[in-house]
């Protein structure tokens, strides 16, 4: 009987014991986690206010920050820049098209007489002159037809010689009454019968001589021949389509291109002036010259469907580099433009409404100025909007708008002096190339 009191009895504590541990753990996690909480929120304070307050605190840092990224930039944040000057002087007005190299003479050697090919004098490619023996046909039947006509004329010719005997004696017989008129008149006919046979004789003569002569191929021209049409044996036919070879005049040759109608009367006017327009034929990459010439005509008429004139030029061709039928590119100059003043191509930049270029201020800023555009080659423009002397950017507008401040790559002063000075023609533009010219400044030169 006592002992169930006491196993509930002593079963009550521990059941206490052992379930406040738990709520005693429970309640110091949450305590934990709020202490955790409460330092990542007072950190994360505490570093912003530093990061928003730094650069007032430390203005030594942000200076000393400020310079080393100005060395990539330039100073004060400036942007890198190449430049160039204006430059005044003179520059030409030039067609530029697309021409084709035209030999004056081409020549197809055919055969005017028929028969075997049995010698050739040439060798293909190679250059001859006029009445150069080139081939030669058999000539023996020709030859023996020359033979029977200087037969028949030397009989006909003995013909009528003794028919103008007989016609002198008939004529004094007939005045001395021996004979009727009539046998005189006969005998007159028979004479210029007679002097027609010889004169029929002469020709067929004349004409056996010129095809002996035909037997033999020259060369009509002075010039080069291609590839040989025909080989020894065979068979050659009288005008033939195909004929014996192709000889073509290289010196001079001419260049025919096309011309605008807008031109036609600048060109003319100059050509009745007798001014001598030149022409330079470059290759087809427009990069080398290969001949200098000048132009001989203008065609009679413009194309309707090109509004376009052919114009024909003349090259000496010295050197052999213009060849036949080949595409160049030709550049006719119309006039040329005194006084102008001529910047890079490099330097204009374009939108949708105009031209424009960045001109250097004397603060080491850029405005940007319209320029209208003349003319232009290959490396320069002749325009109008800028002086001679001011000082244009040539290189690194990708962040430039006016009023931004540059510095200069190279050896360059404020004053505007380059040490590469501008130049004009032909030549490259004084512009300092960021991808070829990266100078470094001379010793006692200031850093921008």
């Amino acid at each position: 009987m006592d002992s169930a009191p006491n196993t509930a009895a002593s079963e009550a504590p521990s059941t206490d014991s052992a379930s406040r541990p738990p709520k005693q753990t429970s309640r110091a996690k949450r305590w934990a986690i709020w202490i955790i909480g409460a330092c990542l929120v007072a950190g994360g304070s505490v570093l912003l206010s530093q990061r928003s307050s730094s650069p007032n605190q430390n203005p030594a840092n942000k200076s000393s920050s400020g310079s080393g990224s100005s060395r990539g930039r330039g100073a004060g944040g400036a942007i890198p820049v190449s430049v160039a000057k204006v430059q005044k002087g003179n520059m030409g007005v030039y067609i530029e098209t697309l021409g084709t190299v035209t030999p004056v003479y081409t020549v197809t050697v055919a055969s005017r007489v028929v028969g075997n090919l049995t010698a050739i004098y040439y060798k293909e490619g190679q250059m001859v002159h006029k009445g150069q023996l080139l081939a030669l046909i058999d000539p023996r039947p020709y030859q023996a037809t020359l033979t029977q006509a200087e037969g028949q004329l030397q009989r006909d010719q003995a013909a009528l010689a003794n028919a103008k005997t007989d016609l002198e004696r008939y004529k004094m017989a007939f005045s001395q009454h021996a004979i009727p008129e009539q046998t005189v008149v006969t005998q007159q006919a028979t004479v210029n019968q007679d002097e027609g046979t010889v004169k029929l004789d002469q020709g067929n003569l004349e004409a056996a001589k010129v095809n002996v002569e035909y037997t033999q191929i020259r060369s009509p021209i002075d010039g080069r021949v291609g590839l040989r049409q025909l080989d020894l044996g065979n068979i050659v036919p009288a005008n033939g389509t195909t004929g014996i070879a192709t000889i073509t005049q290289l010196q001079p040759i001419t260049v025919i291109f096309p011309m605008a109608e807008g031109y036609i009367s600048q060109v003319v006017a100059q050509m009745r002036a007798g001014h001598k327009l030149r022409v330079d034929a470059l290759d087809s990459f427009n990069e080398t010259e290969l001949a200098q010439g000048t132009v001989l005509t203008i065609d009679n008429q413009v194309d309707v469907n090109t509004g376009t004139v052919k114009v024909r030029a003349t090259f000496a061709n010295g050197d052999l580099r213009l060849f036949p039928n080949e595409f160049v590119n030709a550049r006719l100059q119309v006039t040329t433009l005194t006084g102008v003043n001529i910047i890079p191509n490099a330097a204009i930049q374009r939108n949708n409404e105009t031209s424009f270029v960045y001109v250097v201020t004397a603060n080491q800023t850029v405005q940007s100025r319209n320029v209208t555009i003349a003319t232009t080659d290959g490396t320069n423009s002749a325009v109008t909007g800028v002086s001679p002397g001011e000082v244009l950017v040539t290189d690194g507008f990708d962040k430039l708008q006016a009023g931004t401040k540059i510095v200069v790559r190279g050896q360059y002063t404020p004053a505007g002096e380059t040490l590469l000075p501008a130049t004009t023609g032909k030549q490259n533009p004084p512009v300092m190339n960021a991808a070829t010219q990266t100078p470094q400044p001379q010793k006692g030169q200031k850093k921008q």
